[in-house]
């Protein structure tokens, strides 16, 4: 057990110092050689195995996460749709859990402009879903559904004795989660 190479020799105090407390292990006698391993530790408070175990562990967390958990979630996302977020709201609320089926019946029938916005983003989803994670769109279900604020295009209108209002022209960005039935 006795190291003959001096590269070992100096690697071997960096991982007693980390795993051995100092009081169990052999003194040995300072030389210009051991000097500087005793500053390594210091520096290098785990060695390079350790540091290859710990970055290991995340990467095989990481590839259980999927085989546990079944349900795999489709997104999709329109950004900038010329609607109030307030009006997105009151149409996204209606479908909100419903699966596919019901939701294209009920935007098919729902007479806001904003139901067409949200149809093509479902049919978006759907697609999403069938070409990318090969699943049947039919067996779908809306997960979460939501209507965020986007920028507002602000543009002036001339009123009377040379004053001017403010016209806000608001727009949404709108995302939909879809998710296989349970």
């Amino acid at each position: 057990m006795a190291p003959t190479d001096p590269k070992q020799e100096a690697e071997e105090p960096v991982v007693e110092a980390t795993e051995v407390p100092e009081t169990d292990a052999p003194e040995q006698p300072e030389t210009e050689a051991a000097a500087p391993a005793k500053a390594k530790p210091k520096a290098a408070k785990v060695p390079k195995a350790d540091k290859a175990e710990t970055a290991a562990k995340p990467k095989a967390d990481a590839k259980k996460k999927p085989a546990a958990e079944e349900r795999q979630l489709v997104h999709a996302h329109a950004k900038y749709v010329r609607s109030s977020a307030r009006k997105a709201r009151l149409v996204c609320d209606h479908i909100r859990g419903k699966s596919v089926t019901e939701a294209r019946a009920i935007l098919a029938l729902t007479p806001r402009a904003v139901a067409e916005d949200w149809e093509k983003l479902l049919n978006s989803a759907v697609a999403n879903a069938e070409h990318n994670h090969d699943l049947v769109g039919e067996d779908l279900r809306i997960a979460s559904i939501t209507a965020d604020e986007g920028p507002t295009l602000k543009r002036f209108r001339p009123r009377a004795m040379g004053r001017a209002s403010k016209i806000r022209k608001r727009t949404s960005h709108l995302s939909i989660t879809l998710s296989p039935k349970e």
